[in-house]
């Protein structure tokens, strides 16, 4: 998951980046300070696009050698990995990370796409029509979800499996989630000032200061397209226990979790280690559900190290 301002068509829905949003306000969180760096200090991110099951998904890519796909969360779109793609391109991987179809700049399906198992098999024809054979799969919140309906699904395409931030469908919801929603709050499509800032404490270990205006613009984008938004988190959710109960992949599996996860405490990630025997955990200080927005160098090397082994 991540704040998000909706476009939607009759047949195409778009939810760009929070992040890109900031970046044009003139508001940089330090870490996402650090991702500009990176993208300015002579990394190439490639966009690529590809017209499938009569859509288009829009992909960024970095470096040459072993793929490495990248899936993001709800409402949120590729950009939000390319600064740990810039760091998995200079140790010598070739970093993909698309726009989840119905998300970000991939366009033109219908409403079914936003399925979790139409995701895991739409992203296995993508990954057939890149040419991508043995390669690695990490996915962040419903994007990590996906990520164990694929390996299941499609074991024999995948060398590795890794959740950068716990996956929807394991623990329950965060106290702080679960009083929102008791008191009819949905705390990820905010519609006033004070749900918005509840959503950043919820989302980050160390939330942003954000100007008036954006937050405001942003509220009233998610209060214009609320319909749309409510939609998409009721079919998404259908999967809320999609891992609760024993996975059956016979892959290297590494789990980030960050340690102020306000979202699913990091307490649950014993649960999601029993699914998946032979496990590697990290708990992430100082990290929240985001740890590749939020601590993209630790987050990287993290993961590198796993790619590498």
């Amino acid at each position: 998951m991540i704040l998000s301002f909706a476009a939607r068509t009759a047949r195409t829905r778009a939810f760009p980046l929070f992040a890109l949003a900031l970046f044009a306000a003139g508001w940089v969180l330090p870490a996402l300070a650090e991702q500009q760096d990176w993208i300015g200090s002579g990394c190439t991110i490639v966009p690529g696009r590809l017209e499938l099951d009569g859509g288009t998904v829009q992909y960024s890519r970095a470096g040459q050698g072993r793929p490495v796909l990248l899936l993001h969360g709800l409402f949120a779109q590729k950009e939000q990995w390319h600064a740990v793609m810039c760091a998995l391109a200079a140790q010598g991987f070739d970093a993909i990370a698309p726009d989840l179809p119905g998300f970000g700049q991939s366009t033109g399906f219908a409403v079914t796409a936003y399925d979790l198992g139409e995701q895991a098999d739409r992203l296995h024809r993508f990954a057939q029509a890149l040419g991508l054979k043995d390669f690695a799969l990490a996915g962040n919140s419903m994007g990590g979800t996906i990520a164990a309906i694929y390996a299941e699904r499609y074991s024999k395409d995948l060398s590795r499996l890794a959740f950068v931030g716990p996956p929807l469908g394991v623990v329950e919801w965060g106290p702080k989630v679960r009083q929102a929603i008791e008191q009819g709050i949905n705390p990820f499509i905010p519609v006033t000032a004070d749900q918005f800032d509840l959503e950043m404490q919820l989302l980050f270990f160390d939330p942003p200061a954000i100007a008036p205006e954006l937050r405001e613009t942003l509220v009233k984008s998610y209060v214009e397209h609320n319909r749309d938004y409510r939609q998409i988190w009721d079919i998404v959710n259908l999967y809320d226990t999609a891992l609760d109960k024993p996975l059956h992949v016979d892959l290297p599996v590494f789990i980030l979790w960050g340690e102020g996860d306000g979202i699913y405490p990091v307490d649950g990630a014993a649960k999601l280690q029993e699914r998946l025997p032979g496990n590697r955990l990290v708990k992430l200080p100082r990290a929240g559900h985001l740890p590749m927005l939020e601590r993209p160098a630790e987050t990287a090397a993290r993961l590198a190290a796993f790619l590498r082994e």
